[in-house]
């Protein structure tokens, strides 16, 4: 994994793209069919629209599995579209305890910060995600539109 983040963090090229696939293929493997299999059809209720059948799945999911990081930032995204946000900041800090380096997460908690006027922290979480993973145009967006908030605008 670690020569997967090195190219990651690439700035040259496109080599990033297929680390950045790898490595989220990588994390989306549990280690078992089954618990694949919950965290497959907890996304797909999630794409869906589904949300409490999503939130079912991927309890049912980190309950097996309470050391799969990528079960805990699916229902923490899950969490976040029913509007329940205390919930995903403890999946996304467990998921992050358990993997720091999952700037998914990272760029997920900046929204969430950012939805709930935490723009500071917003900010240091999209800034820790870049730092990892350079190339994600949702964390690019944010900094840059959390940075242009904090200038102000001239009269």
């Amino acid at each position: 994994m670690d020569a997967l983040f090195r190219r990651l963090a690439e700035p040259q090229g496109e080599a990033w793209r297929i680390a950045e696939s790898d490595i989220l293929r990588e994390w989306s493997k549990s280690g078992s069919p089954a618990l694949d299999l919950l965290l497959q059809r907890g996304e797909d209720a999630l794409d869906k629209g589904d949300i409490p059948a999503a939130i079912g799945h991927l309890t049912a999911l980190t309950d097996h599995a309470p050391d799969f990081p990528a079960g805990f930032h699916a229902r923490a995204a899950a969490y976040a579209s029913a509007g329940q946000f205390g919930p995903a900041f403890q999946d996304l800090a467990r998921t992050l305890q358990l993997e720091p380096r999952f700037f998914p997460a990272l760029t997920q908690l900046g929204v969430m910060l950012e939805e709930t006027g935490e723009t500071e922290r917003a900010l240091q979480a999209y800034r820790e995600s870049l730092a990892i993973h350079p190339h994600q145009q949702e964390a690019i967006d944010g900094v840059a539109r959390l940075e242009r908030q904090q200038g102000g605008t001239d009269i």
